[in-house]
């Protein structure tokens, strides 16, 4: 017999590396198609639509996570942001009540300022810095002394009215006794009609007002008049306000009338006020 071919079992292919290149050049073509033609929008969206559970699993370890960190959040941690959060809130507060304190101090200065313009006699504005501790008595402390020319019996007002006078004086302070201290006497007149009469203070810590002394029966005063400075004595300027009168008893068998009233300065609130220069003193250089 004869020398015959071994035909192979399997027909040899294409090589390697001519299968590879062809299925790189099939994905080129597939990838063309599918980003710059319409060809596979079903099979986006649908693509798109199948995604979506993996997103969600894969987000699942940091939802397990945040649920188990606001589940197992201790107390303390609570009690400490509640704390923080209570404090910020005070803060924000003190800010604010600031603001409005700044705007009322605003309008006072303002008051102030156009009281000033009404008054033709010199004056100087000054503080007040502080009370006396003696509750029998009713002083303000002012922050104006000898070195800016404040002497003893000068008047003092705030923007409605005379709170008092001078009484003691020091190089850069000086102590005020208001009207309403139970010590102190102030000659005034009715605006009305120029009736003049005498406004004691009643000394009561707990509240300001003014008492009439020997108001006859037959004087011709009432609720709503307006006290004003005489000027008598010397110690205070004539025609500032210093009350308005709220009360009037008549007594049947009693020769005088008990009168009180309630003082046009704000004696517990103001805190910027006016001393009034006599024209007989020097002005300081």
């Amino acid at each position: 017999m004869g020398e015959k071919s071994i035909k192979p079992i399997f027909n040899k292919g294409p090589s390697l590396g001519a299968r590879t290149a062809l299925l790189i050049l099939a994905a080129l073509i597939i990838a063309g198609i599918y980003l710059y033609t319409d060809w596979f929008s079903s099979l986006k969206n649908k693509t798109t639509d199948l995604a979506i559970p993996f997103h969600w699993a894969a987000d699942l370890p940091d939802r397990a996570i945040e649920i188990v960190d606001t589940k197992t959040m201790s107390r303390g941690r609570l009690e400490q942001e509640n704390e923080a959060l209570r404090t910020e809130l005070l803060l924000h507060k003190r800010k604010l009540q600031e603001m409005v304190s700044l705007a009322a101090e605003n309008v006072r200065l303002r008051q102030l300022l156009n009281s000033r313009e009404t008054i033709e006699d010199r004056v100087l504005v000054a503080e007040l810095i502080g009370i006396s501790p003696d509750i029998t008595t009713q002083k303000v402390i002012i922050n104006r002394g000898s070195k800016h020319g404040v002497y003893v019996g000068q008047a003092l007002l705030d923007a409605n009215g005379l709170m008092g006078q001078v009484v003691e004086v020091g190089e850069r302070s000086s102590r005020v006794l208001l009207i309403t201290d139970s010590t102190h006497a102030l000659p005034v007149q009715i605006d009305r009609n120029g009736v003049r009469l005498v406004a004691e203070g009643v000394g009561n810590p707990n509240e300001f007002r003014l008492s009439l002394r020997y108001v006859s029966n037959t004087t011709d005063i009432q609720e709503g008049d307006l006290l004003v400075s005489s000027g008598l004595g010397g110690r205070f300027p004539e025609g500032y306000p210093v009350a308005v009168v709220t009360e009037v008893e008549q007594h049947s068998g009693r020769e005088f009338m008990q009168v009180w009233a309630r003082p046009m300065a704000e004696l517990d609130r103001s805190r910027h006020v006016l001393l009034v220069f006599d024209e007989s003193q020097p002005e300081e250089e």
